[in-house]
Parts: structure tokens; C-alpha cells; sequence
């Protein structure tokens, strides 16, 4: 690996241990075997460092989660989709630092224009993935913004009160409820 790869290596090991506030340069130089003048030149800052680092982090347990779940099938939607938030619940869980750190750098981005564009970015793609979900023939961009909306909320609940937030069966039997009542009265079961 070069430079700029043993910082975003060393960076992402950072957010993990250490959530994005807490990570020091000190402590990225220590970790990559760099110096200070190395993210200097190859990312400009600290943040812009972290940023990056973060975002790439989020978008691999993302899709590493997606790359786990079982082959589509089209018979049971529900069970996929219930899958995809028990993975994803566990690993709020199992990586609790990184999604803190995800936290943590939304809340950055308030204050930098660049951060919020770079953000607003890589959600665009995430919910372009999110969408395929179902697989290519279900893809539809609307379902993909609810996912990457669940998500978020999701996040937020299992972050602040992980014992009351809800879990996998609780949303996909809420979604279940909303699309019926949202389903036209001559389409309503009973």
C-alpha cells in the first residue's frame, strides 16, 4: 500500500477504536506509520481524512451486509427484508464505534458545505443500491430513499436506546401494516 492508503487504513482502524471525535492525528500518524505532513498532503486535514475514511467504512458494512444476505427470493420479500435489518441492527452493534463515527460526522457536516456535498453524495449512491435490494428487476429509486430513511431513523434509535429500539420483526410487521392502510379500501384485506 502507498501513503494515502495506510492513512485511510490507519483512519478507518481510528474510527473504529475511537469514534470520529476522539481520533487524533497523533493517533492516525501513530497507526499508519506516517506523519502529519502526510495528511497534509494527501488529504488536506484531518477531517477531510476522517471523512473519507468514514464514508468508505459506512458504504463497506453496507455493502458487506447486502453481500451476505441469502439469494433473492422473490417469494418472500419480507424475509429478505427483515434479514437486511437484523444484519444491519447487528452490526450497529458489533462495529458501534463506526456508526458513531457516522453519527458523529453528519453532525459535522452541518458546519462544512464540503462535508454536506460529499454526504449528500454518497447517499445518493446508497440509496441507488439500497434500491436493488429486491434485485434489479424490483429497483425503483423511491424504495430506495424509504430504505436509506429506515436507516437513518434506525441508526439514531439503536445509537441513543438500543434496549427499546425496534427490531427487524417490529419494522418489517409496521411496513406490512402501513402498506395496507395505504392500499386503496377495495384492495384492504377483509
Amino acid at each position: 500500500m502507498g501513503t494515502r492508503e495506510d492513512l485511510l487504513a490507519a483512519a478507518k482502524q481510528c474510527l473504529a477504536e475511537r469514534g470520529y471525535a476522539r481520533t487524533t492525528v497523533r493517533d492516525i500518524v501513530t497507526a499508519s506509520g506516517t506523519n502529519l505532513a502526510a495528511i497534509n498532503y494527501h488529504f488536506g486535514t484531518r477531517d477531510k481524512l476522517l471523512n473519507q475514511a468514514m464514508m468508505e467504512s459506512s458504504a463497506d458494512a453496507v455493502q458487506q451486509i447486502l453481500d451476505s444476505l441469502p439469494a433473492h427470493d422473490a417469494a418472500d420479500p419480507t424475509a429478505r427484508l427483515r434479514d437486511f435489518f437484523q444484519q444491519l441492527i447487528t452490526s450497529f452493534s458489533e462495529q458501534h464505534a463506526l456508526w458513531t463515527a457516522n453519527a458523529e460526522g453528519l453532525i459535522q457536516a452541518l458546519h462544512s458545505p464540503e462535508l454536506r456535498a460529499e454526504l449528500g453524495s454518497a447517499q445518493q449512491q446508497a440509496r441507488a443500491g439500497l434500491a436493488d435490494l429486491f434485485g434489479p428487476g424490483a429497483a425503483d429509486p423511491q424504495l430506495g430513499a424509504v430504505l436509506q430513511t429506515m436507516l437513518g431513523g434506525l441508526l439514531t434509535q439503536h445509537l441513543v436506546d438500543p434496549e427499546h429500539a425496534p427490531t427487524a420483526t417490529d419494522i418489517t410487521a409496521g411496513l406490512r401494516t402501513l402498506a395496507t392502510l395505504l392500499s386503496p379500501a377495495d384492495q384492504r384485506p377483509g
